[in-house]
């Protein structure tokens, strides 16, 4: 059956390494700061100006004055430390940052992302998303694989404003896991979550996308 947002933030959470600077997108990426594998060690950076998140806090250990670039209230590992918002975007900007996991509105078979803003819509500001695509090493995108009129998200080309061109590595989703071929320019479909099979994901899929002979399955959960 399809994964949860929480198995695909635990599926996600299989990208980090130890000693990884890692930033955490607006919305279902922050889950991946509650399954951090135990033993490793990963700095969780924030654009607002913290460095060393980590999984949010029970009711009980609320601080309100601690919060994350989504305005959600966090934790702090042991050596987290703050700082101004533009130290954070010169480590974003200066190559700093090893991965980013990010959420999407569209992506193109090419790697191309949009997820700031839908025209018409109110948007306070774009965020850190366009530094983040342009500045980090890897950028993994996790999402549901269709938009809530159950139409498909990853297309030949984004009809949205777009956030960045030719800059996604992976993309995790309730159906499966696709990973960036830069020879071809195209997704290659490599894990599918438990009971999913490849007509489901290419029939809510307009992209182009590449099917190996043999599909691995997802172990997150």
């Amino acid at each position: 059956m399809p994964l949860d947002r929480n198995q695909i933030a635990q599926r996600a959470a299989q990208e980090l390494k130890d000693g990884f600077y890692v930033n955490l997108g607006i919305g279902m990426p922050t889950l991946v700061a509650n399954y951090v594998p135990a033993g490793m060690e990963v700095w969780l950076q924030s654009e607002n100006g913290l460095l060393g998140m980590g999984a949010f806090p029970h009711d009980d250990a609320v601080d309100a004055d601690l919060i994350n670039a989504g305005k959600q209230t966090v934790t702090g590992v042991k050596g987290h430390s703050f700082f101004s918002s533009a130290d954070s975007f010169g480590m974003i900007r200066g190559g700093h940052i090893d991965l980013a996991i990010l959420g999407a509105m569209e992506l193109s078979q090419e790697g191309d992302i949009a997820n700031w803003m839908i025209p018409g819509k109110l948007v306070k500001g774009m965020g850190g998303a366009m530094d983040l695509v342009a500045g980090v090493k890897r950028v993994v995108v996790m999402m549901e694989h269709v938009n809530k009129k159950g139409e498909p998200k990853i297309i030949p080309q984004c009809t949205l404003p777009l956030t960045g061109r030719r800059c996604i590595d992976l993309i995790i989703t309730e159906l499966c896991v696709l990973e960036m071929d830069k020879s071809k320019r195209r997704f290659v479909l490599k894990e599918l979550a438990p009971g999913v099979t490849v007509d489901e994901v290419l029939a809510k899929t307009t992209a182009e996308i590449l099917v190996p002979a043999v599909v691995g399955s997802v172990t997150c959960c």
